[in-house]
């Protein structure tokens, strides 16, 4: 199963997801190289990322459909490779924020472009399996790729951990340019309207789900950090224990996926949907306690992977014609999705920590 083109997939995830999560660890080292901008200041350009992210996954996957998904994601890390090169070069913060722009607009692409992939390669019968195999990129990109930065950022310098992002980035698109075989052009050359993909039947409620899904996942890893810093009072290394054990109980869960295969997705959804509803519940009935908090994050990443290979599975098979464009919109509401978790959290948050 872990075959070359599914480890290249999973790796294409790792380098957008650490792209993605790694600004925040070394905030502190960028600011310094910037005179008159502090560690919040340089998390502008992790809020533009989001943004253009969302903005890319609605215009820019529905293309994948046209010029093949290969292709899209080709462009996709093209465009990540250059955008990573100038982020490691950028001499201030709006030129960072411009380099973090591009790539936001680039994941956009290469997103929908992975998930579509994953579906078409996938052998009959363990298309949830192969799925969760791509998904410990995210795991990847978490636990290694977050850490790996910080020390590089603390030992080195902040601008090689863009550079080395850039390398990788490029290593994968000249992988994934070997496998024309991945050529599967499935609509005919015409332009469509980036929203076409809500006539699919099924596509409004299946994004509802992704909505209140994300926005919860978001809202809660936003805030978690704080809470535990704060209320709490852990020092900041100790903190960092709750995204490693959120991450590691991720990658775990890639060994329960062929469950979803033997017993399908109709069957599996509402214990796995209820499992996580309990997850919830023990994260917040833990919130005074960190050592089992942190421990609950572990069971929090295993119950999300499930979840998320759930839905995203669901959403790909929707529309094996139109997979580009139905993932474009499953992205762009995740990073909608993102930005009202912790804009709505926020009040919550702030009525803790000023406890």
């Amino acid at each position: 199963m872990l075959s070359r083109k599914v480890l290249m997939l999973a790796g294409s995830i790792a380098v957008v997801g650490a792209n993605a999560l790694t600004l925040s660890p070394i905030a502190g080292a960028v600011a310094a190289s910037f005179p008159g901008v502090d560690a919040p200041g340089v998390m502008k350009a992790a809020a533009v990322y989001g943004l253009a992210t969302a903005v890319g996954s609605l215009l820019w996957a529905p293309a994948i459909d046209r010029i093949g998904q290969r292709r899209g994601l080709l462009r996709a890390l093209a465009a990540l490779v250059a955008a990573l090169a100038v982020s490691a070069g950028a001499p201030s913060l709006p030129v960072l924020c411009l380099g973090q722009a591009l790539a936001g607009l680039a994941a956009g692409c290469a997103l929908p472009a992975i998930y579509a992939l994953s579906a078409r390669i996938a052998e009959k019968g363990r298309e949830s399996e192969t799925l969760g195999i791509v998904l410990t990129g995210w795991t990847v990109s978490l636990v290694a790729g977050v850490g790996l930065s910080a020390l590089v950022a603390d030992l080195a310098h902040w601008r090689l951990v863009f550079a080395g992002l850039a390398v990788a980035a490029a290593w994968l698109a000249r992988g994934v340019g070997r496998n024309r075989d991945w050529d599967l052009p499935v609509l005919p050359a015409r332009p469509s309207s980036p929203l076409s993909a809500l006539r699919v039947r099924g596509m409004v409620p299946a994004l509802v789900v992704v909505a209140v899904y994300m926005t919860a996942f978001y809202g809660l890893y936003a805030y978690l950090g704080p809470h535990l810093t704060g209320v709490l009072r852990l020092p900041t290394a100790s903190a960092g224990l709750a995204p490693a054990a959120y991450g590691l109980g991720f990658g775990l869960a890639a060994f329960m996926d062929r469950l979803l295969d033997r017993h399908g997705a109709v069957a599996a959804a509402p214990l796995a949907f209820l499992g996580l509803v309990l997850v919830y519940a023990g994260l917040a009935a833990a919130s005074g306690q960190a050592a089992v908090l942190i421990a609950m994050c572990l069971a929090w990443g295993l119950a999300n992977h499930v979840g998320l290979n759930l839905i995203v599975g669901r959403l790909t098979a929707l529309n094996p014609a139109r997979r580009g464009a139905v993932m474009g919109l499953y992205g762009t509401v995740t990073y909608l999705a993102a930005s009202a978790g912790a804009f709505f959290y926020r009040p919550l948050s702030s009525d803790i920590l000023s406890r």
